[in-house]
């Protein structure tokens, strides 16, 4: 198979659209394709040249089939959650493995959504400091929605394991981080055994849980004064389980901005920065919980966990640096966010005071 991009034929994908969907395929005149994201992640493109533009998403390049990239399950529940949060509308789920005409893979396709994804400082200057604040309470209000969701009344009943959760989140990062460890990371280990010794128990509370809800899986449009989440984006961590999961790592990217400062790390805290309009995350917290018709608990533990998640995958990602195995610049003070993440968590956990940030409370 010839590939006109890395992982993708396009004009493979032009034959099997003009086969498979002719209402898709445009009027003739060619699809172009455009790699939005890609590394670790699945692979995201933007096509166009059909009848309007799509998206393909497919596993990373070189992947053997794992549950960590299942096509399968992120079209699932994307086209599930179709009419209760703003998701991209799918058109179909394809097994292109084999000799493969597209991909090689399974891949999925989806409608291409219009606007912008926040990522930097510099992505805030488009809309107004009181718009951005608008788009903060709709942002904790959609998470809401998403966990107000019955599973089964959109078909996912069967989408996880909802007992236990917490538990084996804690398994898999514990195996992630011991695959990477190349330095002494005595915060590091003391985060995870503290969390070990103190995880919650999350019986009572079972929703679809995104996995990585934050600003910048989502897609932003409209005007300055009043900019909305277009779409919730990048669902292949999704599953059934403990919704403060998906509260915490939205808590810790929205306050991540001072200790990437601190360390001298760029490329991670993303668009919070202050005065640019963003409310503190206990509003934001107010806000989901206006919305869910109930208090929110006590965070402190998941903030703690989502804390340790970033600090494992940034251990992960020193190692391969120092390995020679990343390409591009800004690996090299990456792992320098490692430890304050571990302090932050502990401090979160009450265990290491003087961390600079609070112990408790429910934001």
């Amino acid at each position: 198979m010839t590939h006109e991009l890395p992982g993708l034929d396009v004009a493979g994908l032009a034959a099997w659209l003009a086969r498979e969907h002719p209402e898709l395929a445009g009027p003739g005149s060619g699809l172009t394709a455009t790699l939005i994201t890609g590394g670790r992640s699945n692979l995201t493109y933007r096509v166009d040249g059909a009848a309007r533009p799509l998206v393909l998403r497919r596993p990373p390049l070189g992947h053997v089939l794992s549950t960590a990239h299942d096509m399968r399950r992120e079209h699932r529940v994307i086209t599930a959650l179709a009419g209760t949060i703003p998701v991209p509308p799918t058109v179909t789920v394809v097994d292109d493995t084999g000799p493969g005409e597209v991909t090689g893979t399974v891949f999925f396709v989806m409608e291409h959504v219009d606007g912008a994804v926040l990522a930097r400082p510099e992505h805030n200057a488009a809309w107004t400091p009181a718009g951005l604040g608008a788009l903060s309470v709709e942002l904790a209000e959609v998470l809401a929605d998403l966990h107000a969701t019955d599973p089964a009344a959109v078909g996912l009943a069967d989408f996880g394991r909802p007992a236990g959760y917490l538990a084996r989140q804690l398994t898999t990062w514990r195996r992630q981080y011991d695959a990477s460890r190349s330095r002494p990371q005595p915060l590091l280990d003391g985060l995870q055994e503290r969390l070990g010794a103190t995880v919650p128990d999350d019986g009572a509370r079972t929703g679809i849980v995104h996995g990585d809800y934050r600003l910048d899986n989502v897609l932003v449009a409209g005007p300055p004064a009043a900019p909305h989440v277009a779409a919730v984006l990048d669902w292949e961590m999704a599953t059934l389980g403990d919704p403060l999961v998906d509260l915490g790592m939205l808590g810790m990217y929205w306050d991540i901005h001072d200790l990437t400062q601190e360390a001298g790390v760029v490329g991670v805290a993303g668009a919070i920065v202050p005065g640019a309009g963003y409310p503190d995350f206990a509003e934001v917290i107010d806000s989901y919980a206006a919305r869910a018709g109930t208090a929110v608990p006590d965070l402190a533990w998941y903030r703690a966990f989502a804390c340790y998640k970033l600090a494992v995958i940034l251990e992960g990602i020193h190692y391969r640096y120092t390995g020679g195995q990343t390409v591009g610049a800004g690996f090299d003070t990456i792992g320098a966010l490692v430890e304050p993440l571990a302090r932050e968590g502990l401090a979160r956990l009450g265990a290491s005071p003087g961390a600079g940030a609070s112990a408790t409370g429910g934001a």
